[in-house]
């Protein structure tokens, strides 16, 4: 009796460690991804007012992973082209492959640069207003290219990328490529620094991006300034500009939050022209709003924006916005 006990007891744990077994083999997983950015403003300016809904993006996209180092990502992006006479169009902002083990991560295809990722993500309202460098044309948020980041410790990550350079709106329109390089810190826990440089060059035009970022963050509060600096924007000779964004954000609960920022544009004088190049678009922005998230993926911000011209022959703008963000 001893020994069938024993028999039937070893077989039993043979099954439930076979089936442990089995629990633990990766299964190949994958997942819809959807986020909504809508709007409903009211701008005044010169005493006139104007009102409209807005839907200014929409992500539409797939992810999957094929084994415990491989994935791949696709999305589309529908959203106003800015020319033409299309209202809505969609692109393609992601379509890459990609490896992952430990600590390194490399992609490959329509990827994601690390321009402002960092920046994007500490800031936390992209549906709501751009990051600096994202918002005032400095770079693009996605491009065809091959990028890889290492972390090589809790302190210090490290990311590069070779990419076409003209972004995700357009493919491989010439053979410049474009190189950037970036370090994150962590010196602490609660703090954040981040340097970035980018280069490209064309004929007589070499374009260069600098940018600096430093954050804090605890349970409470968060703070973020960044300094952003770039040469000949667009591949054209002289056409320098750089600015200062600085931010903040009051956790007042685990659902509401009350945000602040500061934006300031200005680009380098043009020798024997009357104003810089980008005189028309440079300028000083302030936000300020309140965010409510009801339950996960819902985020609601009544906020009030307020855009003043370098140029004194414009009149500043004045915003009020509800924004409404969906998120799956």
């Amino acid at each position: 009796m001893k020994n069938l006990l024993l028999i039937i007891s070893t077989f039993g744990l043979s099954i439930c460690t076979l089936k442990a077994q089995n629990t633990d083999e990766f299964k190949p997983l994958g997942k819809p991804e959807i986020q909504i950015f809508t709007n409903f403003n009211s701008s005044f300016t010169k005493g006139q007012k104007v009102n409209k809904f807005e839907v200014t993006r929409a992500y539409l996209g797939y992810s999957y992973s094929f084994s415990p180092t491989l994935s791949g990502r696709v999305t589309l992006e529908v959203g106003n082209p800015g020319v033409g006479r299309f209202q809505l169009t969609a692109l393609l902002k992601n379509g890459y492959l990609q490896y992952q083990k430990e600590k390194l991560t490399v992609k490959f295809g329509m990827i994601g640069t690390p321009l402002f990722d960092v920046q994007e993500q500490f800031w936390g309202y992209r549906y709501i207003l751009k990051s600096f460098l994202d918002q005032y044309g400095m770079g693009p948020s996605n491009d065809l290219g091959v990028s890889t980041s290492y972390k090589f410790s809790k302190t210090i990550s490290a990311d590069a990328i070779i990419q076409n350079g003209e972004g995700y709106a357009k493919h491989d329109a010439d053979s410049t490529l474009k190189v950037a390089v970036g370090v994150t810190v962590h010196p602490t826990k609660n703090l954040l620094f981040r340097v970035y440089y980018d280069n490209m060059k064309k004929h007589q035009a070499t374009q260069q991006t600098i940018a600096l970022m430093a954050g804090y963050a605890n349970e409470n509060f968060k703070i973020g300034a960044e300094y952003n600096y770039q040469t000949d924007n667009n591949l054209r000779k002289d056409q320098n500009y750089s600015g200062y964004s600085f931010y903040g954000t009051y956790f007042m609960s685990s659902k509401t939050n009350l945000f602040a920022r500061y934006d300031y544009l200005n680009s380098v004088n043009n020798i024997g022209q009357a104003h810089t190049w980008n005189y028309a678009k440079d300028g000083q922005l302030f936000l300020a709003g309140f965010e409510y998230n009801p339950v996960k993926g819902i985020g609601i911000s009544p906020n009030f924006q307020r855009w003043m011209p370098r140029d004194g022959s414009k009149s500043s703008i004045s915003t009020v916005f509800l924004n409404v963000l969906v998120k799956i």
